[in-house]
C-alpha cells in the first residue's frame, strides 16, 4: 500500500509552528496583515520590473519521507533571480505602514523564504543561496529590501527542526483519519426514516458524489440535521470531501447540529466536531480587548497555545462551548483564539455565516493561500443569507465620520487630519450633487484617498497614540478598510448611491444588490453545497441570489405532519395596507386575536409587521370591554433590544402547563420568528398580522428597479418575497412535531391574491376563509375534534 501523504503550505508550516509570544492587537502588526493581501497588483508590478533574470511565482515543493508517511509541503515563490551574483529567493511584502519603521525582516516572513530557499537549494544542489526580504508601500510604491546569505548546511538544520515540531500534528492526523474512517464505515442512520427523509439523504448524497449543489425546501419535522449531516459524514469515508463545514444564522441550530453529531458518537462513530462561538461572546474578560495588559490569557497566548490544543484533539471528540473554554482556562489562553486552531483538525466546524463568507472575518487558515479546498458546505436556514451576503458584502461611509476625525486629530497628525479632509471635501461635493438619493457610477477617486488614509492611521499607530484616540480611531479604520476592499470587488451585481439620511446624515454606500458572485469566491474552496431551509419559496428567487450554476439540484421533502392537525385561516376582512390602518383596523385585529384565543386555553404568539403596530394594536387589546376572556389571559410583548437574558426569559413563559392563557407579542423577522423550537402544548397558535412586505425606503427602491432592469419582477424581488420568508417562518413555529395540533391565521385580506398564494407551501393547500363575526365558530369546530382525539 502506498503510503499516506499529508499536504501542507510553506506558510501555514511557518506560521503554525514558529508563533510565539502575545495577542496584541494595539501593534501595527494585527492590521498589517491585512495590509499585506492587498497588495498582490503591487506584487506583480515589482516582479515585472525586474527584468529577465527573476522568474516570478515559482511552484515549489518537497516530499519529506517520515515514519509511516510523506509529508509535501509546496508553496509559490514570489521571485527567484539567477544572475552571475548566485541565486537569491525573494520574498515581496505590501504594507502600509512606514518602511523606516520596518528595521528587520519580519520572523514569519523571513521564515517563509527560508523554505522556499532550503527547497530550491535541495533540488538545485547548491552549497549556499542568498534570501531577499522585499517590502513595499502600497501608496507610495516605495522599496526596502533585506538580503542575507545562508549556506545550504545551516539551512537543512533549520528546516529539519521545523518538520521535527510538526511530525508529531501529521501523525496524529494520519492515525485519526484511518480510525475515524474505519467507524464511518460501519455507521448506520440512527433512525427509522420519516416519510420523506430517506429521499433527503439520497439526493444529498448523490449531490456529493457528483460534486454539484443542491437546495433542499424540507417543512419542519423532516428532521432535516441528521438527513443532511448523516450522507456527508458516509461521503467523508468515502474521499468526497475533506471537511464539514456546518453553517448556521443562530445559536439554536448550532445546537442542533452538535446533537446530530453526538447521536452519531452514540452509535460508535469516531467524529471530531468543534462549535465557534463568537469572540465577545466567549472572552473571558468583560470586553474583548486583546492586549496583554488588559487580558491575562493574551499575554503568552502563543508559547502554550499549541500544547493546549494538541492535548484537547487528542481526548476530547466533541468540543462544544463549555469544552473550549475548560480547555483554555487550564493553559491560560485566549478560547477564541484556540478554537481557531482547533477546527484545523476537526472534521466538522459548526459556526456562523460569517466565518465561512464575510471578507473581514472569514477563516483564512481555510479560505486563502494554503487552503486546500474540498469542503462539504452544509448551509442550515439558508434563506437567511440572502441579506447576510448582502450585508457582508456592502460597505458604507458617512461623510460625517471623517469630518469629526478631522477635528480630533487636527493638533497632533497634522498629517492624517490633511488626509481625512481631502476625502471630506470629496464627500462634500457629492452631497450637493444629492437631494434624496443619488446612483453614481463611480468612486474611485474616493477609495484612493481612504488608502491614503490608512497609511496615515498606521504611521499614527506607529508613534504609540493614547489609548482613548486609538480605540476610537480603530473603528474608524476598519471603516475605511472594508470600504476599499469590497471597492476592489465591485461588478455588476452592486449598485453605488448616496443618501441623505432623516438624520441629516450623508451616506455613501457600495451596495450589493445579488451576493451569489461573492459567496461563490468561497463556496469553490468546496466540492458541493448543501443549502437547506423550511421556506425556500418560490426556489428560483434562491438560486439567482445564492448560487452562480444553473444547474444546481432541487427537492421539496414532503411533510410528515397530518393535515389535519393544522387549522389555517385566511381573513377576508381585514387589510395591513398603510392608507387602511388606523384605530378601527387595529380594534379589529385586537377582537380577532381575543376570538381566537377565547375558544381554547394555552400558549399563543401574533407577529406584526412592525413594533409600532405591535404596540397599536396591544393598546386596542388591553382596552376591548371587559369579559372572562380578558382576566385569565397574560400578554407578554417582545421589545426591541432585548438581551440573550430577557430573550431566554420570554421563551420560558411559553410553559406547556400554563394555567393560563398566554399570548407573545412579537414582530416577524424578529428573534422570535424562526429559530425556536416550541414543540407539543407549548405553542397552539400562530396570528400573523400583514403580509411582511418590507417597509418602502431607498434601498429597497433601488433593489426593485435593478431587477426590474434585468427583466426579473422587481416587486417580488424587492418586497413580496422576502416578506412572504417571513410570513412562513413565523407561522412555521407553530407545528413542530407529528403530534402537535395548532391554529394558524393569517390577517390580510391580500393573502388572497394568486401573488400570494403561488409562494404558499405544499401544506398550505387546504386553508379555510374566515371573517370576524364567525372565527370562533370556525375555530372552535377544530378545536372540539382535537379535545375529542385526545379523550
Amino acid at each position: 500500500m502506498e503510503e499516506p501523504i499529508i499536504k501542507i503550505s510553506v506558510r501555514n508550516l511557518v506560521e503554525f509552528i514558529l508563533r510565539t509570544g502575545d495577542i496584541d492587537n494595539r501593534t501595527s502588526g494585527s492590521l498589517e496583515k491585512d495590509a499585506m493581501l492587498q497588495g498582490s497588483r503591487l506584487h506583480r508590478k515589482i516582479q515585472r520590473r525586474m527584468g529577465a533574470d527573476y522568474h516570478a511565482e515559482v511552484a515549489l515543493k518537497t516530499k519529506v519521507v517520515c515514519t509511516d508517511f510523506l509529508l509535501l509541503i509546496e508553496g509559490r515563490a514570489d521571485g527567484i533571480i539567477e544572475n552571475d551574483s548566485g541565486i537569491c529567493i525573494d520574498e515581496i511584502k505590501g504594507t502600509i505602514r512606514d518602511l523606516s519603521h520596518i528595521e528587520e525582516p519580519i520572523g514569519v516572513h523571513l521564515a517563509q523564504a527560508k523554505c522556499y530557499a532550503y527547497i530550491y537549494a535541495t533540488q538545485q544542489h547548491l552549497t549556499n543561496i542568498d534570501v531577499q526580504m522585499t517590502y513595499c508601500h502600497l501608496e507610495t510604491e516605495e522599496i526596502k529590501r533585506f538580503k542575507q546569505n545562508f549556506l545550504f548546511d545551516d539551512l537543512e538544520k533549520w528546516f529539519n527542526e521545523l518538520i521535527h515540531a510538526y511530525e508529531k500534528w501529521a501523525k496524529f492526523q494520519i492515525q485519526w483519519k484511518k480510525e475515524r474512517d474505519r467507524t464511518i464505515q460501519k455507521t448506520e442512520f440512527p433512525f427509522s426514516y420519516r416519510e420523506g427523509q430517506r429521499e433527503v439523504v439520497s439526493s444529498v448524497y448523490r449531490t456529493i458524489l457528483r460534486k454539484k449543489n443542491l437546495f433542499i425546501q424540507a417543512p419542519t419535522g423532516i428532521g432535516k440535521t441528521m438527513a443532511t449531516i448523516f450522507p456527508a459524514v458516509r461521503a467523508i469515508g468515502e474521499g468526497l470531501g475533506e471537511k464539514i463545514f456546518y453553517l448556521t444564522a443562530k445559536t439554536i441550530t448550532k445546537t442542533v447540529a452538535e446533537q446530530a453529531f453526538y447521536i452519531l458518537r452514540k452509535n460508535e462513530l469516531r467524529w471530531k466536531s468543534v462549535t465557534i462561538t463568537a469572540k465577545e461572546k466567549i472572552c473571558f474578560c468583560e470586553e474583548a480587548i486583546c492586549n496583554p495588559d488588559e487580558c491575562p490569557y493574551a499575554k503568552g497566548h502563543f508559547d502554550r497555545v499549541n500544547d493546549a490544543v494538541f492535548e484537547l484533539i487528542s481526548t476530547k471528540d466533541e468540543c462544544t462551548r463549555e469544552v473550549i473554554e475548560e480547555q483554555a482556562r487550564k493553559y491560560h489562553v485566549c478560547p477564541f483564539e484556540m478554537s481557531l486552531d482547533v477546527s484545523e483538525w476537526m472534521d466538522a466546524i459548526i459556526c456562523d455565516y460569517n466565518y465561512v463568507f464575510d471578507p473581514d472575518a472569514h477563516l483564512k487558515r481555510f479560505f486563502s493561500e494554503g487552503g486546500t479546498g474540498e469542503y462539504l458546505f452544509l448551509i442550515d436556514e439558508a434563506h437567511n443569507l440572502v441579506e447576510r451576503g448582502r450585508e457582508m458584502y456592502s460597505a458604507t461611509l458617512y461623510k460625517e465620520d471623517f469630518l469629526s476625525m478631522k477635528k480630533l486629530f487636527q493638533s497632533d497628525a497634522p498629517k492624517l487630519a490633511k488626509r481625512l479632509d481631502e476625502c471630506n471635501k470629496q464627500l462634500l461635493a457629492l452631497k450637493r450633487e444629492c437631494e434624496t438619493y443619488q446612483v453614481i457610477d463611480n468612486v474611485s477617486h474616493i477609495a484612493l484617498k481612504c488608502l491614503n488614509i490608512l497609511g496615515e492611521i498606521e504611521n499614527y499607530f506607529d508613534e504609540q497614540p493614547s489609548p482613548e484616540k486609538k480605540d476610537a480611531l480603530l473603528d474608524f479604520y476598519f471603516q475605511i478598510r472594508s470600504f476599499i476592499n469590497i471597492h476592489d470587488i465591485l461588478d455588476e451585481n452592486y449598485l453605488i448611491y448616496t443618501e441623505m439620511e432623516s438624520d441629516g446624515r450623508f451616506k455613501l454606500k457600495l451596495f450589493c444588490v445579488n451576493p451569489a458572485t461573492n459567496l461563490q469566491r468561497f463556496l469553490a474552496y468546496g466540492n458541493s453545497t448543501i443549502y437547506f431551509s423550511a421556506t425556500f419559496l418560490p426556489v428560483f428567487y434562491y438560486k439567482n441570489l445564492l448560487s452562480v450554476n444553473p444547474d444546481d439540484y432541487a427537492i421539496y421533502a414532503k411533510s410528515t405532519f397530518p393535515e389535519e392537525n393544522k387549522l389555517l385561516l385566511l381573513a377576508e376582512d381585514v387589510s395591513t395596507k398603510y392608507t387602511l390602518r388606523g384605530r378601527e383596523m387595529y380594534q379589529k385585529i385586537a377582537r380577532y386575536i381575543q376570538n381566537i384565543v377565547s375558544v381554547q386555553q394555552g400558549n399563543y404568539m401574533v407577529f406584526f409587521p412592525s413594533y409600532r403596530m405591535l404596540e397599536e394594536v396591544y393598546e386596542q387589546f388591553v382596552n376591548l370591554p371587559t369579559s372572562s376572556i380578558n382576566n385569565s389571559v397574560e400578554c407578554i410583548l417582545q421589545s426591541q433590544y432585548m438581551n440573550e437574558i430577557e430573550r431566554e426569559e420570554f421563551l420560558n413563559c411559553f410553559e406547556s402547563q400554563n394555567d393560563r392563557t398566554l399570548i407573545g407579542f412579537c414582530v416577524m423577522g424578529g428573534i422570535f420568528s424562526e429559530g425556536i423550537d416550541l414543540a407539543e402544548d407549548r405553542l397552539i397558535g400562530a396570528i400573523i398580522v400583514g403580509t411582511g412586505l418590507p417597509q418602502v425606503c431607498n434601498e429597497r427602491e433601488l433593489l426593485k428597479q435593478y431587477f426590474d432592469a434585468k427583466k426579473m419582477s422587481g416587486f417580488d424581488f424587492a418586497y413580496l418575497y422576502p416578506g412572504m420568508n417571513k410570513v412562513l417562518q413565523s407561522a412555521g413555529r407553530v407545528i413542530r412535531t407529528e403530534s402537535d395540533k395548532g391554529v394558524i391565521v393569517l390577517l390580510d385580506v391580500r393573502f388572497l391574491d394568486n401573488r400570494y398564494q403561488a409562494i404558499f407551501p405544499r401544506e398550505w393547500k387546504q386553508y379555510q376563509l374566515c371573517q370576524l363575526n364567525h372565527v370562533t365558530d370556525t375555530v372552535a369546530a377544530f378545536w372540539q375534534d382535537k379535545n375529542k382525539e385526545r379523550i
